[in-house]
């Protein structure tokens, strides 16, 4: 009886065993990726209160409803559309260069880097910086809602 193994070249693509440049200090520009979203995020967020703000005036304060929202909108919708799409990274992950990548390879569809987003502020929200500490013990250095959904960040190719 002879026993077939088959292997997808996607999958070895990104292997650690084989690709292991593709993990080299990915942890570490992680983090700096995320201090520059959040540093655009905050940017974001100071010119949405100040428009809101001004525009209440004129509304009589109804847009001052929308005031508590701006934080969530923001930076969920910054993760989405920049995360989603092609080059699967945001402006702080090009910047450190690294990118988001399915297990396969493929870049993250519009709903999955949704569902990566949410799954990484519920997690900080919970776990606070604790989930890093996954990543610790992970060979291709993913972090707990990336195990989850099937995806890893990478050293990007440019």
């Amino acid at each position: 009886m002879s026993q077939t193994i088959t292997t997808d070249s996607r999958e070895l693509a990104y292997d650690p065993a084989i690709r292991p440049e593709l993990y080299d200090g990915v942890r570490t520009r992680r983090i700096f990726a995320f201090l520059v979203d959040a540093a655009v995020i905050l940017f974001l967020m100071v010119a949405a209160y100040v428009v809101i703000g001004v525009l209440g005036i004129f509304t009589l304060g109804l847009l001052w409803l929308l005031l508590p929202a701006v934080w969530p909108v923001v930076a969920i919708l910054y993760s989405v559309l920049t995360l989603g799409g092609p080059s699967s990274a945001t402006p702080g992950m090009r910047f450190t260069g690294i990118e988001m990548r399915t297990v396969q390879g493929e870049p993250l569809s519009y709903g999955l880097a949704l569902l990566h987003v949410l799954g990484f502020w519920f997690s900080m929200a919970i776990l606070t910086p604790l989930i890093l500490l996954v990543a610790l013990f992970t060979e291709r250095k993913q972090l707990l809602h990336d195990l989850i959904l099937g995806t890893l960040a990478v050293r990007s190719a440019y």
